[in-house]
C-alpha cells in the first residue's frame, strides 16, 4: 500500500508544481467494483494549464518513482485529461467540465480528502 501512497503523493506534487487547484483525493479502495483504488481530481483554469499539469504529473512520477502511465487521454483537447496509473486515476479538468461530470460525488461511499491550494 505504501507504493500507492507514494504514487498519490508524487501525483499531488506534480499537480501543485503547476498550480493545479481544488485537488481532491477520492479513496475508492474499499468500494467493490471500482476501477482504481484512488481518483485524484484537480483543475486548471485554461487548456494550457491543464496540459502543463498533465506534463508535470508525468514528469514527477517518472522522476520520483520511475513509473509511466498505462494510458493518457484528452491531451490536445485539454478540457479533461485522464492519466491512468492502474491503481490511481488522475483527472485534470477545466472548471466547467469538472462541475458537469462531478466525479467527486459519483462514488458517494468514497472517502474524500481535499488538498489545500498552494498560494
Amino acid at each position: 500500500m505504501n507504493q500507492t501512497k507514494d504514487l498519490v503523493d508524487a501525483i499531488v506534487a506534480g499537480i501543485q508544481e503547476k498550480k493545479g487547484e481544488a485537488i481532491t483525493i477520492v479513496d475508492l479502495s474499499r468500494i467493490d467494483g471500482a476501477i482504481a483504488n484512488y481518483f485524484i481530481i484537480c483543475q486548471g483554469n485554461s487548456p494550457t494549464q491543464v496540459e502543463a499539469i498533465a506534463g508535470s504529473v508525468g514528469d514527477t512520477v517518472r522522476e520520483q518513482l520511475h513509473e509511466k502511465p498505462g494510458n493518457v487521454i484528452g491531451l490536445g483537447n485539454n478540457q479533461w485529461v485522464a492519466i491512468d496509473y492502474s491503481d490511481v486515476m488522475v483527472h485534470i479538468f477545466q472548471p466547467e467540465p469538472r462541475s458537469f461530470y462531478d466525479l467527486e460525488n459519483l462514488w458517494e461511499d468514497a472517502n474524500l480528502t481535499q488538498v489545500p491550494n498552494l498560494d
